[in-house]
């Protein structure tokens, strides 16, 4: 079963879980995969009324929303997960991990598919958002605080907004520092102030000559 799964992955990638019993009772990320799971399943079935009163029965309890539409696989670890916003067409891999505030959303732009799909083992950091019907790549890392407007590669680290890839090295990064962060906007102007320097002191030269 599923939910198994996502008990273990829990237990598995939390150092601050003691046990099986204390995430099962205590953990409101693992309470909205519950909630999330059986209403997965009347969605399936066409009892789309049924599937969202479960739905919005587990947003009420844990403050997590995830749509009955949404495909979910094994494994995924919500961590904290107060604010975390899942759309109706969102897809998500095996053993992902989401925190607190993350939303996987639409732009109110596309029909159809309008969320994003999230690939095996992607971490997203706190208040990050991902918007739009494109694919974040097996093991991408999301910064926290960043916005995804478009697809991300596999084994790559995103950072700002909009988000960009800091790292690409074709093997699986190091886990991803959510405060040391390089930021791509930052870094921009940095050469901006470069550029600026060199003209004046082309200006000057010319000036006295």
């Amino acid at each position: 079963m599923k939910i198994i799964d996502d008990l273990k992955s829990i237990k598995k990638r939390d150092p601050a879980a003691r046990n099986v019993f204390e995430i099962f009772f205590l953990y409101s990320g693992f309470h909205a995969l519950i909630y999330y799971r059986i209403s997965h399943f009347f969605y399936k079935i066409h009892l789309f009324f049924i599937a969202r009163l479960i739905s919005q029965l587990g947003r009420f309890f844990t403050g997590i929303e995830i749509h009955p539409g949404a495909t979910i696989g094994r494994g995924l670890f919500i961590d904290h997960g107060s604010g975390v916003v899942i759309g109706e067409t969102a897809e998500i891999g095996d053993e992902c991990t989401l925190y607190q505030g993350v939303t996987l959303g639409g732009t109110g732009k596309d029909t159809g598919k309008r969320h994003p799909t999230l690939g095996n083992g992607v971490l997203v950091g706190a208040g990050a958002k991902v918007l739009g019907p494109f694919k974040v790549g097996d093991r991408a890392k999301i910064a926290a605080g960043s916005i995804v407007l478009s697809e991300i590669p596999p084994d790559c680290t995103a950072v700002g907004s909009p988000a960009r890839v800091v790292r690409r090295n074709g093997e699986r990064p190091a886990d991803l520092d959510q405060v040391h962060i390089p930021d791509p906007i930052s870094q921009e102007l940095c050469k901006l102030h470069a550029e600026l320097d060199k003209l004046k002191a082309k200006i000057e030269e010319l000036e006295n000559k």
